[in-house]
């Protein structure tokens, strides 16, 4: 019954998102971890982070992570677990990529006209909440702690935050050097 709502929940967020992996992000989330328990907030945390940092689109890559993840924590075994997240994976593409076959002639015939134009307008700001969305729920106690359990550590994982933000965002400093310096500071101060 798991393998039939994985592929549900899956398809459904393949084919409802728009704005990429960060946008489906909070999508997944919500379907894994608060509606059907599948995972924690910590396991999910960890999907995210393996999901950027391995190749490939990140919400392939969470869905693939999600799919092994929840099968193994339902106690099937390993191959089971690689049946899902191979599942999980078409599973969030087939719908999107149907879709796309299908209304691409419309879209490369009217791209110009007016409707299409206030749609993809309207689109905008839904994604730039949906990314949003998706850096809030990576804000919890998992990530950053709580200033009840460790004011310190609380306190470095605001600075660490504000510090990466500001110079991502108003000193154009690489994303690539500022990773490194977070993550040197990462080791020495956790």
């Amino acid at each position: 019954m798991i393998f039939f709502k994985l592929f549900y929940v899956f398809s459904k967020i393949g084919i409802f998102n728009f704005g990429g992996g960060y946008a489906m992000l909070s999508l997944i989330q919500n379907e894994t971890v608060v509606k059907n328990h599948w995972l924690t907030n910590a396991e999910f945390t960890d999907i995210v982070a393996i999901s950027q940092s391995t190749p490939g689109p990140i919400g392939i890559n969470a869905a693939t992570y999600v799919g092994y993840t929840a099968i193994v924590n339902a106690g099937y075994p390993h191959w089971a677990a690689v049946c899902s997240a191979v599942m999980c994976s078409l599973a969030i593409m087939w719908l999107s990529f149907i879709l796309m076959i299908c209304v691409s002639r419309y879209l490369l015939a009217h791209k110009d006209s007016r409707e299409v134009k206030d749609v993809f307008k309207a689109l905008r700001p839904t994604i730039v909440g949906l990314i949003a969305a998706a850096a809030l729920l990576l804000m919890t106690k998992d990530n950053f702690g709580s200033p009840a359990d460790n004011p310190y550590l609380f306190g470095l994982s605001i600075v660490l935050f504000a510090a990466a933000f500001y110079f991502t965002r108003y000193r154009k400093t690489n994303p690539i050097l500022v990773m490194l310096v977070c993550g040197i500071a990462g080791l020495l101060f956790y």
